[in-house]
């Protein structure tokens, strides 16, 4: 049936990959997009089990947002199955066993770019059709990207950048240079920003800050990070964060909402520049607390709040040029040394 469509037409019959996208990486698109355009309909396997250390579910959903192709059928395998021919004596037959739960014929052909290609074409009665083994059209790898996703950034995905981005939030008191150190650094890394939303939605009210406020300067500021995620650049500074507006809300109403506490709680950083106070208070409509002894009892809330949580932080302190010079070496280092993720996002 293959050899027909081979000859007849430039496009026909069906295909299968098979993977564990871990992560999706250009390459792997080159490999849809090629069985794609070589076939009428493609089945893509999306295979994980429990212990891999990015989670499968996550995996598909990254998939599916890449794969919006008619001709493109999406499926989750979550068996438990073994990895290597090694682990297992009927490892060809239980994998056959599970396509076929899925695929219960076919496919006509197999597209992979790795030897196991062949013996699975073999298995599903198929032909091998193999896609740049010598990964000369796109030399990357899944592993390669574990290993060091800052190396090989562009090769991943948008939608997969936000996994293994390093968020750094700068954070401290208020007059403190916050703002204009998160653009600096913005700047100097090449990168977005995400601003703090509390100022421009206060200022429709004078400057004034309400109870009703808090929660929406709360969404407001997850969705502005959350949206900047998959535009930053290897790192995402973050002009505050829910911690602050936690802070804030207990000083000027005595109380925070649970739900804003928990969410501070969950949401986390892979670094955080703890900003001193040391520098002149500058006046503005949205400012509150003038006198030094004001100023000091609002940092070592902010430092309390940070060791608390055990959130990594650095201490940036000096004048302006000395508070941008440290933060870079802060950031750099953190980028150096990125050879792992932050969880629980």
């Amino acid at each position: 049936m293959a050899q027909e469509h081979e000859t007849t037409r430039a496009r026909g019959g069906s295909g299968l990959i098979l993977g564990k996208f871990m992560p999706p990486h250009r390459g792997h698109l080159f490999l849809v997009d090629f069985a794609r355009h070589y076939v009428d309909k493609l089945t893509v396997l999306v295979c994980s089990i429990e212990r891999e250390p990015i989670p499968g579910e996550l995996r598909y959903q990254w998939m599916w947002q890449l794969c919006p192709y008619d001709n493109v059928e999406l499926i989750h395998i979550t068996d438990e199955l073994p990895q290597e021919p090694e682990e297992h004596l009927d490892f060809w037959q239980l994998w056959h066993d599970t396509i076929r739960r899925t695929i219960p014929t076919g496919p006509d052909y197999v597209f992979a770019s790795e030897d196991y290609g062949w013996k699975l074409a073999e298995v599903l009665s198929s032909k091998y059709i193999p896609v740049d083994h010598a990964r000369q059209i796109v030399p990357v790898s899944g592993t390669m990207i574990r290993n060091d996703p800052m190396r090989y950034w562009e090769a991943m995905p948008e939608c997969v950048r936000p996994y293994f981005l390093k968020r750094v939030c700068i954070f401290g008191p208020e007059s403190t240079g916050k703002s204009t150190l998160t653009q600096q650094l913005a700047q100097h890394f090449n990168t977005a920003y995400a601003w703090e939303y509390a100022r421009p939605l206060l200022n429709f009210n004078n400057g004034a800050c309400t109870p009703e406020h808090i929660p929406q300067i709360v969404r407001g500021q997850i969705a502005t990070e959350e949206s900047l995620a998959t535009q930053a650049n290897r790192v995402l500074f973050c002009d505050t964060d829910v911690l602050t507006t936690t802070i804030w809300s207990d000083i000027l109403f005595g109380n925070c909402p649970q739900w804003i506490i928990d969410e501070a709680d969950r949401r986390t950083y892979d670094l955080t520049l703890l900003l001193d106070i040391d520098v002149p208070w500058v006046d503005d409509n949205q400012r509150f607390f003038k006198e030094n002894e004001q100023r000091q009892a609002f940092f070592e809330r902010c430092r309390q709040a940070l060791e608390t949580r055990g959130r990594p932080y650095v201490m940036i302190h000096g004048d302006w040029n000395e508070r941008k010079k440290q933060a870079i070496q802060a950031v750099e280092s953190l980028i150096a040394n990125a050879n792992t993720h932050t969880t629980g996002r």
